[in-house]
């Protein structure tokens, strides 16, 4: 596969999501990016904002298998991964998989569920399996989780620990459509379900050929050193209690490998880089008690950092 099949791959997923979630294409490719770097998604946003579609959506353009889970504060890790339970009949323990085993799963609201049951998507999300009772089962692939979170509710939440947060390749936020596009989604939600109408654009294969050739993305040793030193310098900027780790610029660089591949290209260049930025190390970043306060502080601390470290110019296209 090449990266003009990977780019027009995406871009038929992109535009078939479009016909269902207006005005979004800009979060929406970074989803599919996410996808396609094998990597996992957090959505912060309010009721409403389409989350839910979105994952849907994504899940039936790639003729994939789509699961829901309702967190709460009463549910349990077998409820997520599944259990042994006893067959009489058969006189021995039988496995019943949980709804993680599954191709997108969407994990509502998981701020709602209690650290111990959060901590059930751990090895599910790292290492693409789930050991009951000493016995591994390995996930579908892709297995792909979007997990949302409401950012205004904070009575009955449980806020995600930071080894959770790091699982999430990406964080992203839709937001609200500006005035055209909620006349478009009233135009083409209120008398019809568009859902209904959507068709897979991509099969398991193609898909997994695409990701499969993000792995093999040339990133030039100097853009490798430019992640390193954007990397270093989060660790000591005014407001940060801790910075990005090494698991963080490992990301980085896997979704830019991506970002490239989407765009139809075989090798990395600057502008991915500077686009992961946000998206992969926003959510990473530790900040002081001072500047939570503030809305969008880790955004605006790196956009700074960004306008403030020179960019690499002359490198080879391996």
């Amino acid at each position: 596969m090449r990266g003009s099949q990977v780019k027009i791959i995406a871009d038929n997923i992109i535009e078939n999501i479009n016909k269902v979630i207006i005005g979004k294409e800009e979060q929406i490719r970074l989803v599919v990016t996410a996808l396609l770097a094998e990597g996992h998604v957090l959505l912060e946003d309010v009721p409403g904002s389409g989350k839910t579609m979105l994952a849907k959506t994504l899940a039936k353009s790639v003729h994939g298998e789509f699961r829901r889970i309702q967190f709460t504060p009463d549910l349990m890790p077998a409820d997520i991964t599944g259990m042994n339970y006893f067959n009489v009949k058969e006189s021995q323990f039988e496995f019943i998989k949980g709804p993680v085993f599954t191709n997108i799963l969407l994990a509502d609201e998981i701020n709602r569920a209690t650290p111990k049951t959060q901590s059930g998507l751990l090895e599910c999300m790292e290492e693409g399996q789930v050991t009951i009772d000493g016995v591994s089962y390995i996930m579908d692939s892709p297995f792909f989780v979007i997990a949302t979170q409401n950012p205004l509710d904070t009575q009955g939440v449980f806020p995600l620990p930071e080894a959770q947060i790091d699982r999430f390749l990406i964080k992203l936020s839709l937001g609200y459509a500006d005035i055209d596009s909620s006349v478009e989604i009233l135009k083409r939600h209120v008398e019809n379900n568009v859902y209904d109408n959507v068709k897979a654009v991509v099969n398991e294969s193609e898909l997994q050929e695409a990701s499969d050739f993000v792995k093999q993305v040339k990133v030039h040793e100097d853009l490798l050193r430019y992640v390193a030193v954007i990397t270093e310098k989060t660790r000591s900027l005014d407001g940060v209690l801790l910075g990005i780790s090494h698991r963080g610029s490992i990301a980085l660089v896997k979704f830019a490998k991506s970002l490239a591949a989407v765009s139809g290209r075989d090798y990395v260049i600057p502008d991915d880089i500077k686009a992961g930025v946000l998206p992969v190390f926003a959510h990473r970043l530790i900040l002081r008690t001072n500047e939570r306060l503030h809305k969008n502080a880790a955004e605006k601390i790196l956009e700074e950092l960004l306008a403030n470290m020179p960019v690499p110019t002359e490198y080879e296209r391996l």
